[in-house]
């Protein structure tokens, strides 16, 4: 009676160590079991400078169909840290890594990944506990060693005569600093690299078929190097980013279904890419002149798709009603 009892024991004390450890292993990471579109990270908890891995699969993907896979991560006071499409594989599935830290990560607390394909969507969350930057996976730097302490000359007697001054030690040499760090007043700290600038000309990419295109390129370069190089700038595209980036999936996932719309799209925005070539006078950094002709810009669009219709249909209303 005694040895059953003592092994069905056992057996429990096994099988609550076995639960234990699933569950303390399922703690790290987080997922969406939305069938549809299921998505998971590798990490729940993540720091400043490191990394975490969106991971999924697409149940029913056709690489055919010309649909892009769009990912919006979005911070604690509802503002968009970055956006960007991803491109599945054969087999549907996706991944995609993101460098946790930078200026739009301002706040702690959590982050969501929102992802959509076509009608489906899905989301997994990421708590981000900010602290000093750290880069993955690189060596810590090697601290500086201490001096030993000198010691202090014994009092001479008076019939001995003067000790011989002891050699002066070599000094210490300077230490090796890792990848990825430098050597800044004899101690090896982090090189704080740009952040990367976010993509998403989703409209104009979808309408000339290529990132690479030069109208793509020439939005690129006027949003990167003139105006997130002004304070007022980097205001004017995070509040301009909330409106576009609320239609901008569904408009490219339409000009990839309909040729015809496709051609619509790329004749309507002509005009305005002539118009931001303006910007590009500006000097990088210059508040005064990307204020400036950001103004001039904005009223020449304002007058081509405004106020130059609305007088055409005046004139023209004015026309058919001085006939009759």
């Amino acid at each position: 009676m005694k040895m059953r009892l003592t092994g069905f024991l056992a057996f429990a004390l096994l099988s609550i160590s076995i639960l234990s450890y699933g569950i303390s292993g399922a703690a790290f990471a987080t997922s969406d079991p939305n069938p549809a579109l299921p998505v998971s990270t590798d990490l729940d908890i993540v720091s400043n400078g490191a990394s975490v891995v969106i991971s999924g699969t697409l149940p029913d993907y056709d690489s055919s169909s010309g649909k892009g896979l769009t990912f919006l991560i979005v911070s604690p006071d509802n503002a968009i840290v970055q956006i960007g499409q991803l491109t599945p594989s054969s087999d549907g599935s996706f991944s995609k890594t993101i460098v946790a830290g930078g200026p739009l990560w301002k706040l702690s607390g959590d982050y969501t990944v929102k992802l959509q394909y076509g009608a489906d969507k899905s989301e997994v969350m990421v708590n981000y506990v900010g602290g000093e930057q750290v880069i993955s996976g690189q060596p810590e730097p090697t601290p500086e060693p201490e001096p030993e302490p000198t010691p202090e000359p014994e009092p001479e007697p008076e019939p001995t005569p003067e000790p011989e001054p002891e050699p002066t030690p070599e000094p210490e040499p300077e230490p090796t600093c890792g990848a990825g760090t430098e050597l800044v007043n004899g101690m090896c700290q982090v090189i704080k690299s740009e952040p990367e600038p976010d993509s998403g000309c989703l409209i104009a990419t979808a309408a000339y078929g290529t990132e690479l295109a030069p109208q793509v390129q020439l939005l690129r370069e006027i949003r990167d190097n003139t105006l997130f190089s002004t304070t007022s700038g980097t205001s004017f595209m995070l509040g301009f980013n909330t409106i576009y980036y609320s239609f901008a999936p569904t408009v490219a996932d339409w000009e990839r279904e309909s040729p015809m719309f496709k051609e619509t799209v790329k004749t309507l925005i002509t005009p305005m890419l002539s118009t931001l070539s303006i910007m590009s006078l500006a000097d990088e950094g210059s508040e005064v002149e990307v204020l400036g002709l950001g103004i001039s810009v904005i009223a020449l669009n304002l007058g081509m798709y405004i106020a130059a219709p609305a007088l055409i249909g005046f004139k023209v209303h004015q026309h058919i009603k001085t006939r009759k």
